[in-house]
């Protein structure tokens, strides 16, 4: 199959296609007399394998890694699940900090009931007072 046969497929980009083949993610194909890329139905599974991982944010070092893992079926799964677990406290991490965030947003919005005019909004006011406080250096807080 040609490469835009390969995208529709696997549901991915062309151009993310061929920077997968550019990082060597994805190994190269074979080119045909014309020179288009021919690709297989193996290499639609290793793109689709590729698009799973990228749907839970493993990064793309780590999607090397497992990749090497799946190309020596004997290997304890040992390190497979240590780089699944990484990721799993990377995620949490992103969670907590996104926690916070809507914290922060939540309590930007309390300063605000939206009835008047927006020079007297207190989420105006708010963002505009902590913009100052960040600007100040130490000294002059």
């Amino acid at each position: 199959m040609r490469i835009g046969e390969l995208s529709t497929a696997a549901d991915v980009d062309v151009e993310t296609i061929r920077y997968y083949e550019k990082v060597g993610l994805m190994p190269a194909p074979e080119r045909g007399p014309n020179g288009y890329r021919s690709y297989s139905s193996k290499q639609l599974a290793h793109l689709v394998f590729i698009r799973h991982c990228r749907a839970l944010d493993i990064g793309l070092a780590d999607i090397r890694r497992l990749l090497e893992f799946s190309n020596h079926p004997d290997a304890s799964c040992g390190d497979i699940n240590l780089l699944i677990d990484e990721q799993l406290e990377r995620v949490r991490t992103r969670l907590e900090s996104l926690h916070a965030l809507e914290r922060q947003l939540q309590d930007l919005r309390s300063c605000c009931a939206g009835s008047q005019s927006s020079g007297g909004c207190g989420i105006l006011d708010e963002l505009a007072s902590t913009r100052l406080d960040e600007d100040r250096s130490p000294s002059d807080k």
